[in-house]
């Protein structure tokens, strides 16, 4: 998986344990309410070491190619954004999660749909896969909204598919085919 990908809207970057303070940021100015509800992780309390530690793992997992991390900068600007990834592989079927977030200062501006299209279509390009999955919450609009706008297809709900702070939903499924790109591969 190459490390970097450039489009005119943004640029996605493997991340490095440089970028712990732009995640730290990110996460203290975005944390709280809806964005909390959906990213538990990004809680009341999170620390820079806890930037650190995301990010340490995440360069073992890309190392071990189980799991492939990106921050997401604004490419105007070099603003860092938001982090987008691939994780959850089923080699036997050729399958990956996808998933994304974008601090809420830069939302609504078509970042997120952008790098989750754009990680999927790399994702086919350089591992040879043949599906990729985005599982939404079904009460998260806003992430279903940008899945639609990727152009990942709703598949249906799949009950009791995902825990989020410990508590189980039911999920939109939405993919994307290898076919989905046949003319950009």
């Amino acid at each position: 998986m190459r490390s970097e990908i450039v489009v005119e809207k943004i640029i996605l970057r493997k991340y490095e344990i440089g970028f712990a303070p732009l995640l730290f940021e990110a996460a203290s100015e975005s944390r709280g309410g809806e964005f909390s509800r959906w990213m538990p992780w990004c809680h009341e309390n999170y620390t820079l070491a806890e930037s650190e530690t995301f990010i340490a793992g995440g360069i073992e997992k890309w190392e071990d190619q189980t799991e492939y991390d990106f921050a997401i900068f604004d490419a105007q600007n070099g603003k860092f954004v938001g982090g987008v990834s691939l994780n959850l592989f089923n080699r036997q079927r050729g399958s990956a999660n996808l998933g994304y977030w974008v601090r809420t200062n830069s939302q609504n501006r078509g970042i997120a749909h952008t790098a989750a299209r754009l990680l999927a279509k790399t994702g086919f390009k350089d591992l040879g896969l043949n599906r990729i999955e985005i599982a939404v919450a079904v009460e998260n609009y806003a992430s279903q909204k940008t899945a639609e706008k990727s152009g990942a297809t709703r598949e249906g709900i799949l009950r009791k598919l995902l825990s989020i702070g410990g508590v189980q939903h039911d999920a939109v499924m939405f993919s994307f085919v290898r076919e989905d790109f046949q003319n950009c591969l």
